[in-house]
């Protein structure tokens, strides 16, 4: 099922929102037992710098924000240097009170038509190593694991292992959730 939301993209205005939509995912996967995301891990001050240094994308359905994700044009610390030929996904997250089903495939697919439309061939995107459900969604939408980053630095300086995932595309093609 593929879930009917609308998209725009987040200013500065929706900081708030972003970082409350980060803590209520981190809420579920600590409730899950899922060790990734802690309440409190990106401030307003993260969803502000991203904002401000390239595209963040609400998904909407009913009136209400039920999903967001960050998409970078370059990703050196996961995938060390690289020709401009993807777009990185990054903190895909869904209000899992409010987001219909299908919501997360939905950002998936919006997020490959933007990298697509600007020309790049690959969306890619990682996750944390230990963490076989979420590779398993990856794989289900098409990505596949091209490799490993055993020591990616995170915010707070300690090192975590991700595998890093692509999926091909047709550059110039809109993808619709």
């Amino acid at each position: 099922m593929t879930a009917q939301v609308t998209f725009r993209q987040a200013d500065t205005r929706d900081v708030d929102l972003l970082a409350g939509m980060y803590d209520g995912a981190a809420r579920w996967m600590l409730r899950n037992g899922i060790d990734q995301w802690k309440p409190g891990g990106k401030s307003a001050a993260h969803f502000r710098a991203r904002v401000a240094a390239g595209e963040v994308w609400l998904a909407y359905h009913d009136g209400l924000a039920v999903g967001a994700y960050e998409l970078w044009w370059e990703d050196e610390q996961a995938w060390g240097p690289q020709p401009p030929v993807a777009g990185y996904v990054h903190r895909l997250m869904t209000d899992r009170g409010s987001a219909p089903a299908g919501t997360g495939r939905a950002l998936l697919a919006h997020a490959e038509g933007r990298v697509a439309a600007g020309g790049r061939r690959v969306a890619r995107l990682d996750c944390l190593s230990d963490n076989p459900r979420l590779r398993t969604y990856y794989e289900a939408a098409g990505y596949r694991a091209v490799g490993e980053e055993p020591g990616k630095l995170a915010a707070d300086g300690t090192r975590y292992g991700v595998t890093l995932m692509e999926r091909s595309l047709t550059p110039g093609a809109v993808t619709s959730p």
